[in-house]
């Protein structure tokens, strides 16, 4: 019994001096890096690179055996085991066949040389087995099992092939314990490189945040992309990464650039290097770790991520260090990360300029749409007044003046609701010298209202009030304007005593469809529909009809006339 625990400590010990080689290896990059691939993105050399230290593994663990009545005790199959969990099938069979090989061929005519041989080759195979079939959280416990599984099977290959049988038993009964119980080691090793494996994702985890700091930060200038802004960007990731230059590209110049080396670059009008277009081209990462730039050769490190928007690469990123191999893993990871954000918020920024560009081109489109026949029904209601009554002449003109200058110093300006009610009074007042009494416009507007609109939302409202509410009808008409506060949201509204509106006007302006010659009315409701995201409610009294809308007062209009001009300026 004395003898058998002796023997396990030995095989341990053995074991133990495997796991510090392999704790070494993890330190350095080189491997750290192999460890951090996935299996799939293992280049054959690396393949062949692991092959062969696991196989040094084995052949050591040979050669390191305890001799004891013919046979070894060793820790090969521990070595075959862990090459072929962690690193795959191709590793592990081949690593069993060297090492199986190697230790028949040292004692080819043993006792215990071909049962090893045999369970080498199969410990090869069912370690490439469990690292394809089994969970990695399993595979250090499936992996000592495995191991276990092995190394009793070499017992009973012995029992069947010694002669005299009483040999093997005797071979058995020493080195059965040791080697089935050293086995358990598989687990130490398979966490130990598992353990590199894992700083991967706390790596990746870390680089995210970075990445999504940067992002919070560079986020309000994506509002407005322009070289100032862009360079600001820029500036902000180098400073945060501890980058010595950073810039951003387009897929011919350089649009930005900030840190070592600015002062060589003319920026907006420089052109993209052959790297960068051939990155460009390719939609691949480029990474240069020891390298010289013609134009700055003090930088020697260099990452270029391809910048996407809608499935087409449309820039690049690019970071650069003085030092060589200043490249590595986590700094990849968050640039690619961080390249991807980028994307995302240029390619947004980009479709809510357009937007705004599409929205503000719409509504001076609308503006612009005013009935041509309310010029000549003045000018004629100011001719018929000329002789009758020249004060009123007089004042129509002022009005007609008030009403035509207000209209030509439109602008995308959100204009106080006063101004606005002003013209719609100099336009009433024109109307009601052409229909005498037959019209009447009460206003009822809360005084404590103060509000900014925008041109040409009212006076359209009353005019089709007037014009095809009250005018058809034979009697007198009212017309009520009214500009109330409910609540959070104020409330606009223009209401008559006519005959009332048709159902399929209503069904066609809501369907933004044009209402036979209602073009104000539309041109209203589209307006309102773009600027506060909804549009007019229209509804038929009896007699006559209501049209308002609600304004909501703290949040202003979700088009803003003076952010849009800003837009426009960045381009």
């Amino acid at each position: 019994m004395h003898d058998i625990f002796d023997m396990t400590l030995a095989v341990f010990d053995r074991a133990a001096l495997m796991l510090i080689c392999l704790f070494f290896l993890t330190r350095s990059r080189v491997f750290r890096k192999l460890l951090q691939k996935d299996s799939a993105d293992h280049t054959v050399l690396e393949l062949v690179a692991v092959t062969a230290i696991f196989s040094l593994f084995g052949i050591f663990g040979t050669l390191s055996g305890i001799q004891v009545e013919g046979s070894l005790i060793n820790v090969r199959t521990i070595a075959i085991m862990s090459g072929g969990i962690l690193f795959g099938p191709w590793v592990g069979i081949i690593t069993g066949i060297i090492s199986g090989g190697h230790r028949f061929l040292i004692d080819i005519h043993g006792v215990t040389s071909i049962p090893c041989l045999i369970t080498s080759v199969i410990a090869g195979f069912l370690s490439g087995y469990i690292n394809l079939r089994v969970k990695k959280k399993n595979l250090w416990k499936v992996g000592i099992i495995g191991g276990m599984l092995c190394e009793t099977l070499t017992m009973v290959l012995i029992l069947l092939m010694s002669k005299p049988f009483s040999l093997g038993l005797d071979i058995v009964m020493h080195i059965s314990a040791p080697l089935i119980i050293g086995a358990s080691s598989i687990g130490l090793i398979i966490q130990l490189v598992q353990s590199v494996e894992d700083e991967k994702e706390v790596i990746a985890a870390r680089q995210a945040k970075l990445a999504l700091d940067i992002a919070n930060k560079t986020l309000p200038y994506f509002r407005n992309i322009n070289a100032a802004s862009l360079s600001t960007i820029c500036d902000i990731i180098r400073e945060d990464i501890d980058a010595d230059a950073v810039a951003i590209t387009d897929t011919k110049n350089i649009l930005a650039y900030v840190g070592v080396g600015a002062e060589q670059y003319n920026i907006g009008h420089e052109k993209i290097s052959e790297t960068t277009r051939i990155t460009i081209t390719q939609g691949q990462i480029t990474i240069k770790n020891n390298d010289e730039i013609d134009r700055t050769p003090q930088i020697h490190s260099m990452i270029i991520i391809p910048l996407w928007e809608k499935g087409v690469v449309t820039g690049s990123l690019k970071i650069y260090y003085c030092h060589a191999h200043r490249i590595t893993y986590s700094l990849k990871i968050m640039a690619i990360g961080l390249s991807q954000i980028i994307s995302t918020q240029m390619e947004v920024s980009r479709a809510e300029q357009l937007r705004e560009m599409a929205n503000k081109a719409e509504m001076r489109a609308l503006q612009s749409k005013i009935n041509p026949h309310f010029l000549f029904n003045a000018l004629n209601a100011i001719s018929s007044s000329i002789r009758i009554n020249p004060d009123i002449a007089r004042q129509l003109i002022i009005n007609l003046s008030r009403y035509l200058r207000y209209n030509l110093e439109l602008n995308d300006e959100l204009i106080d609701l006063r101004k606005e009610l002003h013209q719609v009074q100099d336009y009433i007042a024109i109307e009601q010298a052409r229909f005498g009494s037959k019209l009447t416009v009460i206003y009822d507007i809360d005084d404590d209202i103060s509000l900014k609109i925008p041109s040409l939302l009212i006076q359209p409202l009353v005019e089709n009030a007037i014009v095809h509410g009250i005018v058809p009808r034979s009697g007198k008409g009212v017309v009520v304007i009214t500009v109330k506060r409910q609540g959070k949201q104020i409330k606009i509204s223009v209401k008559d005593t006519g005959y009332g509106i048709n159902q399929d006007i209503i069904d066609r302006v809501a369907n933004n469809e044009m209402p036979g010659n209602r073009i104000g009315l539309l041109n209203v409701h589209h307006r309102v529909k773009l600027l506060y995201g909804e549009g007019l409610q229209i509804t038929r009294l009896n007699p006559g009809t209501e049209i308002s809308f609600l304004i909501t007062q703290e949040a202003g209009p979700i088009v803003s006339q003076t952010a849009l001009n800003q837009r426009q300026d960045a381009y």
